[in-house]
């Protein structure tokens, strides 16, 4: 499962750059929003898998 900070490596763009395109909030020049969607279509982002992550590691130790 990919991260943001992995769609932003293959994007070649920040973190922020991608949180903005994936979000619909800010400024991201079209054409790249449309590459940045693609990748992390193909990279298989899930926003909440990192919270799933810190849930589950909260309940391995409670």
């Amino acid at each position: 499962m990919a991260t943001i900070k992995d769609v932003a490596k293959a994007a070649g763009v920040g973190t922020g750059t991608v949180s903005r395109a994936l979000s619909g909030k800010g400024y991201v020049d079209s054409e790249k929003k449309k590459q940045i969607i693609k990748i992390a279509e193909q990279l298989e982002y899930d926003p909440s898998a990192l919270l799933k992550r810190k849930t589950i590691k909260k309940l391995k130790v409670v």
